[in-house]
């Protein structure tokens, strides 16, 4: 149990753009009666899904490898990155965000969306949810090439791999984002299945 009880007694947006950020003022009162105020930010952009197509037939994942903002900020990579192709609701129900997604990112129209997992990101200083999904598709679901959308400035390399390699690049330090870890993880524990 808890030595503290907790709650948000104070807001104040400290930037907003793309995303937001807020400070927050954080009451933590403990059994005893002592109250502390906590100063904690946390950073808001909205919620979002992600999917992972698998080809069983052939043994194949979808995945996209594109340029991101926080992990080259970290300084401890260049920023590119493979991932499970994702993005905001944008007021969308989350399968249809994934189904968007797969079309505009992969140029794949997927089938058999399954929920794999409603989770947060980062929780520590990011408030975003993600719903991840696992589909299905074949060779013939692929309608066009992919690459995300000019106008949302999006530059996406489309990757087709095995499984089997995606999954061998999470030990090699290949595949460092942590929803395209846990997609992949479930689709190994599918394929054993």
């Amino acid at each position: 149990m808890s030595k503290f009880s907790y709650r948000i007694v104070g807001r104040r947006i400290m930037a907003k753009g793309w995303s937001s950020l807020t400070a927050l003022d954080v009451e933590a009162k403990a059994a005893n009666g002592e109250t502390k105020i906590l100063p904690r930010e946390v950073a808001d952009h909205g919620d979002g899904a992600a999917v992972l197509p698998v080809d069983r037939a052939r043994g194949l994942v979808l995945l996209v490898r594109q340029w991101r903002t926080g992990a080259a900020f970290n300084g401890a990579h260049d920023g590119w990155l493979i991932e499970a192709c994702a993005g905001l609701l944008d007021g969308d129900n989350p399968a249809d965000c994934a189904k968007r997604e797969a079309h505009e990112e992969l140029g794949v129209n997927i089938r058999n969306i399954r929920l794999v997992a409603d989770c947060f990101s980062s929780p520590g200083a990011v408030s975003e949810r993600l719903i991840l999904f696992a589909a299905d598709y074949e060779g013939a679901d692929r309608v066009h090439g992919g690459g995300g959308l000019d106008h949302e400035h999006e530059d996406i390399e489309v990757i087709e791999m095995p499984l089997n390699e995606a999954f061998a690049l999470i030990a090699a330090g290949g595949i460092m984002d942590a929803k395209t870890i846990i997609l992949l993880q479930h689709a190994m524990m599918e394929q054993k299945a």
